[in-house]
């Protein structure tokens, strides 16, 4: 944490204080990234090629997902990669706000590929064909496997926000693939070819239902509104309650990335008031009640 303080003149006290918390990825996280990619990488393919050998729809949905998810870790390996490098002259922010549009992107690409696959189980309702439940079963358990140890990979960075919904979706995955392992069962003991395409709409539900959520958080981190998780009046009266100080004006609270939030603020301190104990009890209670620790606060008399 790095604090600059400006001195008092001219009737004002003036300070800024600069907190930087560029959410480093935790140790291990890029081996953590490259095997994950590899091992639904090669998941996804067997998946595709089985759901068109058995002709399963809820696998083919499901190896559609599964390649989201692996172009969703790319995008967010190569964002938290840039987040990491240092501001230069020209982007002085440095680049963390990449984590931000690859969250959009990545967002965007899932619903379109959603759309397609409704579609596609609509067009399956009306027109059932066999599938062969065995395969089913099968290759959706080895996706049970595969998101289960893909997502345990990312346990120890449930600290960091990125991380944790990484972890949460892997496992959402798990769960979904346990889904397609029923359809599978139910296919095999009733020959109810209809039961594919359902079961593909409901995966497919679940997931156009998380997806949204990532979709509307990175729409409103792109336009700069208060981060998901941090209520403004409560910063405001927590600010407004640091000893010594008399108002709290000019608020504003974005998100700088993904995982970090940046906040300025002008403090109203009566005339002669101490402007570093000021900056410096304001400071901690942004860092430890609600965990912003990049800040450029102005203190005036």
């Amino acid at each position: 944490m790095h604090r600059v303080a400006a001195g008092i003149g001219d009737g004002e006290a003036a300070g800024a204080c600069h907190g930087h918390d560029h959410g480093v990825s935790p140790r291990g996280i890029d081996r953590a990234m490259a095997i994950g990619i590899v091992l639904n990488a090669v998941f996804v393919a067997v998946e595709l090629a089985a759901g068109f050998v058995s002709g399963s729809l809820s696998l083919v949905a499901d190896a559609g997902h599964n390649a989201g998810d692996v172009l969703g870790l790319l995008l967010a390996w190569g964002a938290d990669a840039l987040a990491r490098r240092p501001p230069t002259r020209k982007y002085t922010w440095g680049f963390r706000r990449a984590t931000i549009y690859a969250a959009f992107l990545n967002a965007v690409l899932l619903l379109v590929a959603c759309g397609g696959i409704l579609w596609e189980a609509w067009h399956r309702l009306a027109e059932p064909r066999p599938v062969a439940g065995p395969t089913m079963i099968a290759v959706a358990a080895i996706g049970v496997v595969i998101n289960t140890l893909t997502a345990l990979l990312f346990v120890s960075g449930h600290h960091d926000a990125n991380i944790r919904g990484a972890f949460l979706h892997m496992a959402a995955d798990a769960a979904i693939s346990l889904g397609v392992v029923v359809a599978g069962i139910a296919v095999l003991f009733t020959g109810l070819a209809w039961i594919d395409p359902v079961v593909s709409i409901v995966i497919t539900l679940v997931i156009v239902v998380g997806t949204w959520g990532l979709f509307t958080e990175s729409v409103d981190l792109a336009l700069d509104a208060v981060p998901r998780g941090i209520d403004i009046d409560a910063v405001e009266a927590a600010l407004a309650a640091v000893p010594g100080v008399a108002g709290v004006r000019d608020l504003r609270v974005w998100g700088a990335s993904t995982s970090e939030a940046s906040l300025t603020a002008h403090l109203v301190v009566p005339h002669g008031g101490d402007a570093h104990a000021t900056l410096a009890a304001a400071e901690a209670v942004l860092r430890q009640r609600f965990r912003i620790t990049h800040t450029t606060i102005q203190v005036d008399s």
